[in-house]
C-alpha cells in the first residue's frame, strides 16, 4: 500500500492533473478503509508487531486519510497509546495530531501543516501559542519551524525511496 500511496501522491502533485488527483483520493480512501480494518483487528501497527517499514507505512496512510476523519482520530488515539508505551515515535504522533487538528478546523500544536505559500514563503495553518512553537517541536524531535519552512519540498524518505525502487 505504501508504494501505491507514494506513486499516487507523486502523480497528484501536479495541480493541473485532475485525473491524478482523483486517483490519489481513491487510493487514500481505500487505504484508509484497510487501515481501519487493521486497527480494529490488531490495534496500532507498532514496529514490534509489524516491523519498521510497515509501521511507518501505517502512519503515512493515516496521515493521508484526510477524507476519513474518524480513521485519523482512531489512528491518533492508538498511536498515542503506542507512544506512551514506548512503541512508536513522538514525532509521528505530533505530525498526525497536527493533521487531525487542521482537518477538524482547529489550531495546530507543532506547526507541521502548511496552508499555502504567500510571497514565496510557506504559511502554516494557525498554531496554538506560536511563541513556544519551537519548544514543542524540539520536545518531539522536530526541527525548528524556521528550518521546516525553508524546504520547498520534503526531504526524500529513505524507506519510501527504497520501496519504490523494489
Amino acid at each position: 500500500m505504501a508504494t501505491v500511496d507514494l506513486r499516487a501522491t507523486r502523480e497528484a502533485m501536479n495541480q493541473d492533473d485532475y485525473a491524478a488527483q482523483l486517483a490519489w483520493r481513491r487510493v487514500t480512501v481505500g487505504h484508509g478503509d484497510r487501515l481501519a480494518e487493521i486497527m480494529a483487528e490488531h490495534g496500532w501497527p507498532t514496529v514490534r508487531l509489524v516491523g519498521p517499514a510497515a509501521a511507518v507505512s501505517a502512519w503515512k496512510l493515516a496521515q493521508h486519510a484526510d477524507r476519513q476523519l474518524e480513521v485519523q482520530r482512531r489512528a491518533l488515539a492508538l498511536l498515542a497509546e503506542a507512544v506512551a508505551a514506548g512503541e512508536a515515535s513522538p514525532r509521528e504522533l505530533a505530525l498526525l495530531r497536527d493533521r487531525v487538528l487542521v482537518n477538524e478546523g482547529q489550531e495546530q500544536i507543532y506547526g507541521t501543516q502548511i496552508a499555502g505559500v504567500r510571497d514565496g514563503a510557506p504559511v502554516p495553518w494557525p498554531c496554538v501559542d506560536p511563541e513556544r512553537l519551537d519548544e514543542r517541536r524540539a520536545a518531539v524531535g522536530l526541527e525548528p519551524f524556521a528550518v521546516h519552512v525553508t524546504r520547498t519540498e520534503p526531504a526524500p524518505d529513505p524507506w519510501y525511496e527504497s520501496e519504490a525502487a523494489s
